[in-house]
């Protein structure tokens, strides 16, 4: 089986998680008035389900463009420190391809594409970017269809079909193997205790702290294990 046949069939999973998902975006997009090519633009341009759903919400709560942006932002810093680790398996690919990468490298991504990268080191560059390829696949371009497909139907979706499941479910499901060091799991138990802590701040803003306190935590968490060893 091709590298490219072998990720799609490894990502093709995530449409339990992708399709609910999107589609509910496309719903809460609908009712705050967005138009569907604006639905859609959001969706293509942005690419974060985490980070679109933190702007909608704050944008509805008519929050300070700078707030909005700098959530979405907050949100989103994960992506680099996913740039980071993927970047040994395809930083010498075509700046083109990297390009490709770089758009496509969402949570789903990125979190099984290492996983095989580890599980298979004698992969080619090439053959980890046509895994890469197949993974996205299942993933991406319904990411855009049921964003549409949400939007449309919009509040013909009863209530109680539980579509909002999906964003802490697909969270857990990838946060949660993720964390093998004592450094992840400092990161993360202390990431959630800020949360709490800080919820009473306006705009969500109290997710910045956390986020930024749980990257430092667990960067000190890692120095000071790694220099003990």
């Amino acid at each position: 089986m091709s590298s490219y046949w072998r990720g799609l069939r490894d990502g093709a999973p995530f449409l339990l998680v992708i399709i609910p998902f999107s589609m509910l975006f496309g719903v809460l997009a609908n009712e705050a008035g967005l138009p569907l090519h604006e639905t859609l633009g959001f969706s293509v341009v942005v690419i974060a389900g985490a980070a679109q759903f933190t702007a909608l919400q704050l944008l509805n709560e008519n929050a300070p463009t700078l707030v909005v942006i700098a959530s979405a932002l907050a949100v989103n810093l994960r992506m680099a420190m996913y740039s980071a680790s993927i970047t040994p398996h395809l930083g010498r690919l075509p700046l083109w391809k990297r390009g490709i990468v770089a758009y496509f490298l969402v949570d789903q991504t990125y979190a099984q594409a290492v996983l095989d990268y580890e599980k298979t080191p004698n992969q080619t560059t090439i053959e980890k970017f046509a895994y890469f390829m197949g993974v996205m696949s299942p993933i991406c371009p319904p990411w855009y269809v049921f964003t549409v497909v949400g939007a449309l139907v919009g509040e013909t979706i009863p209530e109680n079909l539980g579509l909002d499941f999906a964003l802490p479910i697909a969270f857990l499901a990838m946060v949660g193997p993720m964390m093998r060091t004592p450094a992840h799991r400092i990161a993360a138990l202390v990431a959630v205790i800020l949360a709490l802590a800080f919820a009473w701040l306006p705009f969500n803003t109290g997710l910045l702290v956390a986020g930024l306190g749980g990257m430092i935590a667990g960067a000190q968490a890692e120095i000071r294990l790694g220099s003990a060893s």
